[in-house]
């Protein structure tokens, strides 16, 4: 518990916003330091368009893999508001419950085992906006594996992450045309008056009924408070448990025309991850339920969650994906994020268990044809 307890703090004073490339790097070099100490063996570096990824393989053909994120949501300087701490049994800091701590858990069960051959791992930096570099290295090593397991933290109660909404952001702009607002507002296409009216049809496409949300969220228009606007643009987060739910979103939102003359409307796709249905984890959670009971832990439960992760995309490709197998503890993105310490070695040993026990089975075919046909 000790070294697991360092290389938390190690990892959580070590400020790795998405958006900041250079921090990430950094980020990387301190994760590949633990990697290097517990298993021997050094990441490989990837880097995307500036973003640095870590890949590592045990053995030529790798038929789990463990995958992760380094980068977080929090900006740099929020240690000095939300300093790192590891007191009465909980753990806080930026970052620390998604997902360092899946991060450390991942590298210890490694350590753990006699043998990690079979075993591939990614640690990518970009997954909290959306992947966008990381994508197609996701997808291509799951391809390759039979199975993969997401440290991504637990659900409430440390529950397993066994379905989740597929997620897709999208930017609707409104081209319009300036204008005096006092002396000609009638020579003006104003830009936000387009968009207002395009709100109440966005959000129409919601079916909350089938777990469908269509959620307008950051907007912005105009240049002086004397000016029609000429432009206006809204980002539309949507959340669908069916991929066909989220097709028809995607369709109607490419379908959006103006109610204005002189506007016009522009939509950009900015970000797209499938749903990852409970198929895909059905056989892979029966599995951890049962060897949780071995190891004398308590039972798991499985939930369904509306954000997104990377297993949406492995799921995706047809690959069996667990998810949620990392942290127990709360507050994701928000000011009280903390880490329950007592579930960390708990949770690797389940972690490393449930590595060795694929490794011996002969995974179902069953999801991937499924998930091809």
């Amino acid at each position: 518990m000790p070294s697991m307890l360092n290389d938390l703090e190690a990892l959580v004073t070590c400020e790795s916003p998405s958006g900041d490339h250079r921090a990430i790097a950094h980020s990387a070099d301190v994760v590949s330091a633990i990697a290097r100490r517990l298993t021997g063996e050094v990441p490989e570096r990837v880097v995307l368009n500036g973003c640095t990824h870590l890949a590592l393989r045990f053995g030529p053909c790798p038929r789990i893999l463990l995958l992760g994120h380094h980068d977080t949501v929090w900006p740099l300087g929020s240690l000095a508001t939300h300093p790192w701490s590891a007191t009465g049994g909980i753990a806080r800091g930026p970052g620390c419950f998604d997902m360092k701590a899946g991060i450390v858990q991942l590298l210890h069960a490694i350590a753990a085992l006699a043998d990690p051959s079979g075993i591939s791992v990614l640690i990518t930096g970009d997954e909290e906006v959306g992947s966008t570099t990381s994508r197609a290295l996701i997808e291509d090593e799951a391809r390759t594996c039979q199975v993969v397991l997401v440290l991504e933290p637990s659900a409430d109660g440390g529950a397993l992450k066994i379905g989740r909404k597929g997620a897709a952001t999208y930017q609707v702009q409104v081209r319009g045309r300036a204008a005096h607002a006092g002396l000609e507002p009638e020579h003006g296409a104003n830009a936000a008056i387009e968009l207002a009216r395009q709100v109440f049809t966005i959000i129409d496409l919601a079916a909350p009924s089938l777990g469908t949300t269509v959620t307008p969220t950051l907007l912005s228009g105009g240049t002086t408070a004397n000016t029609v606007p000429d432009s206006a643009q809204l980002s539309v987060d949507v959340r669908a448990l069916l991929a066909q739910e989220q097709l028809r979103v995607d369709r109607a939102l490419a379908q959006l025309r103006p109610h204005l003359a002189g506007t016009a409307l522009l939509l950009d796709r900015q970000s797209h991850r499938p749903p990852m249905e409970p198929a895909a984890s059905a056989r892979l959670f029966d599995r951890a339920q049962t060897l949780a009971g071995e190891l004398g832990l308590p039972p798991l439960s499985g939930v369904t969650v509306g954000g997104a992760s990377d297993g949406n995309l492995t799921a995706a490709v047809g690959t069996e994906t667990l998810d949620g197998l990392g942290a127990v503890g709360g507050g994701a993105h928000a000011d009280d994020e903390y880490v329950v310490i007592s579930e960390i070695p708990q949770r690797t040993a389940l972690l490393a268990r449930l590595i060795e026990d694929l490794r011996r089975d002969r995974p179902s075919a069953e999801y991937k044809e499924q998930n091809n046909s």
